[in-house]
C-alpha cells in the first residue's frame, strides 16, 4: 500500500498497456482505501461515519470509472453517505466542501494529473484543504488492514461541474461590472488536451460573450490522443500556441488533466509559463496587495525576483519545490500576519489567499481573463502587465543520477562539498531553502546556478540560467569544476 504514496497524493499504475509497468492500483485496493478514508475522516472531524457526506469525482482517464465505483463502494461500506460527482476537477472537489449547495465533509478526486493514460491516483480533501503526507500514510496503513464488506447502499449522484462553473463565471461577471456579456469582443481559445477542462469554454467563456473559435481537444478522452494535458509539455504548449496564432486570438489557455494547473499564450504567440505566469498573476494582484510577499518554488529565476521586487514593489520568497510546500508556507505566513496573496510553482500550480489557498488552474485563468478584459477597455494588451520582466536568454536543466543505495546521504554530502567549493571560490550564495544556489552579477558572467536533491528520486537536478548570450556555457564550466570528483554522481551536461 505505501508504495502507492507520492507525497500527499496516491499514485499508481491502473491499467495494462505500458511495457514493464505492472498494475498496482486495482479496484480492490481502491475499495480498501475508500473505507480507510471514512475511518480517518470520522476520527479527524469528530463526525460519526453515518453522518459523513463525501463527494467523489474523477478526470477523463480510462481507468477512472472503475476506480471511482470501487472507491465509492469502500466508502459506502464504511458507513458514509457518498455522492458521485462524475467528471470533475481537483479544485471543484475541494469546493464541494465549501459550496453551501453540497457542504460535503470530505471529498476525493481520482486523477494522476499529467501522467500517462495507464496511471491514476487519488487526491483527498477535508475542510482544511488537501491532505498532508502523514495523513496519506495513515490512510494507506489503515487500508492495508481492511477488507470492506459490501452493503446494499448506493451512492447519490450530483453534477458538480455546473455549480463550480457558475461560481467561476460569477467571479468574472462581478469583476467586470456585472453586464450580461462582459467578454463580448474578446477571442479566447482553450486547449483541454482531452482532460476535464472543456467546461471552461461552454459553461464560462461562451455564456459571457467570448468568441472561442479554435478551441481544441475539449472532449474528455482518457487515452489523450492529441498531446499530454500538461502546461510544461513542449508539444502541448506548441499546440495552444498554434491555435492562438491561426485563429488570431487575444489569449490562449491550456490546463492539465485535472485542472489544478494552467498556462497561457499571448496574442503574438509568446508562451506565458514558468516565471512569466507567476509574474503575470503577481502583477494582477500587486495593486490590491502592495508590498506583499509572493512565494515560489526554488527554481524560479533571478529575473523574476528583480521584477517582483524592483518593478512591482513586492517581496519574493523563493522557497522549495512541491506545490504543498509552497501552499503550506503561504498559510503559515498569512497566519503569522505576513500578507502572502500568491504561492505558485513554475509548474503552474498557483494558490491564492482569496481562494481558500487552493491551487486552482481555472481560477487563475479567470484572473487572466478579467485582466485581459480590463486591459482591452484601456486600449492595452495583456502583455503590458509583464513588459518589464527581463526576457529569458539561455537556460539549461540537468538531472544527475546518483548511483548509490543511500542516495539521500550521498546527495547531502555532494551539496556540502559543492557549497564549500563555492565559498572558497568567493561566489555569491543567496539563502536557499533547498540545495545550494549561486548568483553571478559580474561583467565576466551573469546568471545563476541551483543544485538540489530531488524530493523522492535518486537524482540531483541542476538548473542554470545565463543572463546574456554565452553566459550559459561559462556557468556550465563553473558547475563542472564545482562537481568534479563525485564518482557516484552521473553528470551529463
Amino acid at each position: 500500500m505505501l508504495k502507492l504514496q507520492n507525497g500527499s497524493d496516491i499514485r499508481g499504475v491502473a491499467v495494462e498497456g505500458v511495457e514493464g509497468e505492472n498494475v498496482n492500483l486495482t479496484p480492490t485496493i481502491a475499495r480498501q482505501i475508500g473505507c480507510a478514508f471514512v475511518s480517518w475522516l470520522e476520527k479527524k472531524s469528530g463526525v460519526p461515519a453515518y453522518e459523513l457526506k463525501i463527494g467523489v469525482g474523477r478526470d477523463s482517464r480510462v481507468s477512472g470509472p472503475e476506480l471511482s465505483d470501487a472507491l465509492i463502494d469502500g466508502m459506502l461500506s464504511g458507513g458514509a453517505t457518498v455522492i458521485n460527482c462524475g467528471m470533475a476537477t481537483t479544485p471543484a472537489m475541494f469546493m464541494s466542501i465549501v459550496f453551501p449547495e453540497t457542504s460535503f465533509h470530505g471529498s476525493a478526486m481520482i486523477t494522476a494529473s499529467h501522467l500517462p493514460y495507464n496511471r491514476n491516483g487519488i487526491k483527498f480533501f477535508d475542510a482544511e484543504g488537501g491532505l498532508e503526507h502523514d495523513d496519506i500514510t495513515e490512510i494507506l496503513n489503515l487500508a492495508g488492514m481492511l477488507n470492506p464488506v459490501r452493503n446494499n447502499y448506493a451512492a447519490k449522484v450530483f453534477d458538480l461541474l455546473p455549480l463550480y462553473a457558475s461560481y467561476l463565471k460569477g467571479q468574472i461577471a462581478q469583476a467586470l461590472g456585472g453586464g450580461a456579456k462582459p467578454l463580448d469582443g474578446l477571442h479566447i481559445v482553450v486547449d483541454s488536451g482531452n482532460g476535464a477542462s472543456g467546461f471552461f469554454v461552454d459553461q464560462i467563456l461562451q455564456p459571457l460573450g467570448a468568441d472561442t473559435t479554435g478551441s481544441q481537444f475539449l472532449e474528455p478522452d482518457g487515452m489523450f490522443p492529441n498531446h499530454i494535458p500538461n502546461p510544461e509539455n513542449k508539444q502541448a504548449m506548441e499546440a495552444i500556441r498554434t491555435a492562438v496564432l491561426n485563429n488570431k486570438a487575444d489569449l490562449g489557455l491550456i490546463f492539465d488533466t485535472d485542472v489544478d494547473r494552467m498556462s497561457a499564450v499571448l496574442s503574438d504567440g509568446r508562451e506565458v509559463n514558468r516565471d512569466s505566469i507567476i509574474a503575470m498573476i503577481a502583477a494582477i494582484l500587486a495593486p490590491e496587495y502592495p508590498g506583499s510577499t509572493i512565494i515560489t518554488d526554488s527554481v524560479t529565476s533571478d529575473r523574476l525576483t528583480y521584477f517582483l521586487e524592483k518593478e512591482l514593489g513586492l517581496k519574493h520568497l523563493c522557497y522549495m519545490r512541491g506545490y504543498k510546500n509552497v501552499i503550506n508556507k503561504q498559510k503559515e505566513l498569512n497566519a503569522a500576519g505576513t500578507v502572502a496573496p500568491l504561492a505558485m510553482e513554475t509548474s503552474g500550480h498557483g494558490a491564492l489567499k482569496d481562494n481558500y489557498f487552493l491551487d486552482d488552474g481555472a481560477f487563475l485563468a479567470v484572473k487572466l481573463v478579467i485582466a485581459l478584459a480590463k486591459a482591452a477597455k484601456e486600449g492595452k494588451k495583456l502583455d503590458s502587465l509583464i513588459e518589464k520582466l527581463p526576457p529569458l536568454v539561455e537556460e539549461g536543466e540537468y538531472r544527475f543520477k546518483i548511483n548509490d543505495e543511500n542516495f539521500k546521504e550521498y546527495g547531502k554530502s555532494v551539496l556540502e562539498e559543492f557549497k564549500k567549493r563555492a565559498e572558497a571560490a568567493g561566489y555569491e550564495m543567496p539563502h536557499s531553502y533547498e540545495g545550494v544556489r549561486l548568483s553571478f552579477k559580474g561583467e565576466d558572467v551573469q546568471g545563476w546556478i541551483l543544485l538540489r536533491l530531488s524530493l523522492h528520486d535518486p537524482v540531483m537536478p541542476m538548473n542554470i540560467e545565463g543572463g546574456r548570450k554565452g553566459d550559459l556555457a561559462k556557468l556550465i564550466e563553473i558547475a563542472k569544476k564545482l562537481t568534479d570528483g563525485f564518482d557516484k554522481l552521473d553528470r551529463k551536461f
